[in-house]
């Protein structure tokens, strides 16, 4: 108590304590505040045994590429048909193909032509012929000795010439014989009685007819097609032109096209050869798959109202002519590697 009232010992009493105060709290915090590495690698240690499992979605940052549209309908161009774009269709085929048929029907705006057809059958052709392209069959030259017969012009009609002039003067009146010369005039001492379209006389020559050597016979104009059973279609179109579809062409378009050619004339010399005649009417459907290679992978279905022989030549006609060639790169980005396919046979 004596040191506390004293001013001068209390300022110094004060100070001590100030002093060891001041010692106390910074060896209290200066182990936290000063702090070394092994300490902070101790502590991510045991951070690091903490487990996370983190899922991705595959192909979450790729952009998915846009596939072309489907292709629908295959539909057989027209050969003789004008090769235009057509201004919206979904179907397709070995060239570019407008709409049209040669007897327009006004107020009509179908996506197909007219046609006169079957109505139990499904058809995509508008046009019927033959694949095989026919020979100009040259007439044969008649013989020298009937090359040509002669023959009489008709007789003309021939006329004297007027002669001189005669005048006759009768008082009050004048004649004269005068008058207009015909174009058959000519210095003959009497009238020739003939035809009277002042051509001369003569002989003409005319190509003698001999039967055994005829002349050729004119031939209407044919389509270098296959031939074709038509489906029936009361309602076309109002566009004027040869008979054909809408269409655009594709990669996709021409194989079918060339693939249904190669089948069409295998098909008719399987026939031929056999000398079969299957029922008329009867068709045949067959469901087959093909690879990127152009190869008949499975006959899938047959389905058949003819003879059996009959169902067996549709059925070779389509493996006998694999394969039918690798596809192209846009047919495999649209059909991948494979397809499966319908073809329909009918006999007539």
């Amino acid at each position: 108590m004596r040191v506390m009232e004293d001013p001068d010992s209390r300022s110094i009493l004060i100070g001590i304590l100030g002093v060891l105060l001041i010692h106390f709290l910074l060896f209290a915090t200066v182990p936290y505040l000063l702090r070394t590495d092994p300490s902070a690698a101790l502590a991510k240690k045991h951070a690091a045994n903490r487990q996370f499992n983190i899922q991705i979605t595959p192909n979450e940052f790729f952009k998915k590429p846009v596939k072309p549209p489907p292709l629908t309908k295959y539909v057989e161009a027209n050969p003789n048909a004008p090769d235009k774009v057509p201004d919206k269709t979904n179907n397709f085929s070995s060239k570019n193909s407008q709409l049209a048929q040669e007897k327009p029907q006004l107020d009509q705006h179908n996506d197909t032509p007219e046609l006169e057809g079957k109505k139990d059958i499904r058809s995509n052709q508008v046009v019927s012929g033959q694949l095989v392209k026919p020979q100009d069959v040259a007439p044969v030259p008649p013989s020298v000795t009937n090359l040509a017969k002669p023959e009489e012009a008709p007789r003309q009609q021939q006329n004297p010439l007027s002669g001189f002039e005669k005048e006759r003067d009768a008082g009050e009146a004048f004649g004269s014989n005068v008058g207009k010369v015909a174009n058959t005039a000519k210095p003959l001492p009497d009238v020739v009685q003939g035809a009277n379209n002042g051509v001369a006389t003569g002989q003409s020559m005319v190509p003698a007819v001999d039967p055994r050597h005829p002349r050729a016979r004119p031939v209407l104009e044919n389509y270098q097609t296959r031939p074709a059973v038509f489906q029936e279609n009361k309602f076309g179109t109002s566009n004027i032109g040869p008979v054909s579809y809408s269409a655009k062409w594709s990669a996709y378009g021409a194989y079918l096209h060339k693939m249904i050619e190669a089948i069409q004339s295998q098909w008719d010399r399987i026939l031929t050869d056999s000398n079969t005649e299957p029922p008329a009417g009867s068709t045949v459907t067959v469901k087959f798959t093909m690879d990127s290679k152009g190869r008949i992978t499975e006959i899938v279905n047959v389905e058949s109202t003819s003879s059996e022989q009959g169902k067996a030549s549709c059925v070779s006609a389509i493996t006998l002519t694999a394969p039918y060639g690798d596809w192209t790169d846009d047919m495999k980005a649209v059909l991948g590697d494979s397809q499966e396919l319908t073809f329909m046979f009918y006999y007539e």
